[in-house]
Order: C-alpha cells, then sequence, then structure tokens
C-alpha cells in the first residue's frame, strides 16, 4: 500500500511542477512581449519624427538639387535604422523563446 501512495505523491508532484512551469514561462513570454512591444513603440515614434523633419527640410529646399540630397539622406538613414531595428527585435524575439521554451535557461 506504501507503494501506491508513494507513485501518487511522485505524480502530483510531478503535476505540481509541469503547472509552475507553465505559469513561470507564462510569466516570461508576457514580459518578454512587453519589452517588444515598447521597443517597436519607441522605434515607430523615432521613425515618424525622422520622417517629419526630413519633409520639413525638404519643404524649405532651395533647389531641387537641395530636396534630392535631403531625400537620399533621409531614405539611407531610414533603411539603416529599419534594418538595425529589425536585426534588434529579430534578437528579442529569439532570446524570448529560447528562454521560454528552455527548462535550463530560467
Amino acid at each position: 500500500m506504501t507503494e501506491h501512495f508513494k507513485i501518487a505523491d511522485e505524480l502530483q508532484s510531478f503535476g505540481q511542477d509541469g503547472f509552475n512551469n507553465y505559469f513561470r514561462s507564462f510569466g516570461q513570454l508576457s514580459k518578454g512581449f512587453q519589452a517588444i512591444a515598447a521597443e517597436w513603440t519607441e522605434y515607430s515614434k523615432q521613425a515618424f519624427e525622422d520622417s517629419t523633419k526630413a519633409y520639413q527640410t525638404m519643404v524649405g529646399a532651395k533647389s531641387v538639387e537641395d530636396a534630392i540630397e535631403v531625400q537620399t539622406k533621409y531614405a539611407k538613414k531610414a533603411y539603416e535604422t529599419h534594418m538595425a531595428e529589425m536585426t534588434k527585435l529579430g534578437e528579442m524575439y529569439a532570446s524570448l523563446m529560447q528562454t521560454v521554451f528552455n527548462p535550463r535557461a530560467r
């Protein structure tokens, strides 16, 4: 009979561990998505400000050549910033998934 109790205790412990791991993972996932959303929001705000500034500078350009130069610089900066941000967000997603789905990383 004690063997049955031992097995029941082990099953209960196993179930409790799984339950605890689920909620720990859920909490980590939630925090990770909040960080990603905050990063995305900050990037979006900065991109909007940069495009507004470039537009204002282009409108105030004294010649077509100056306007083209402003547009070219803006496009290059916007592309480089976008690619860097996508790399950063990709790394944030990868790190989050590794943390959530790898019990040893906790």
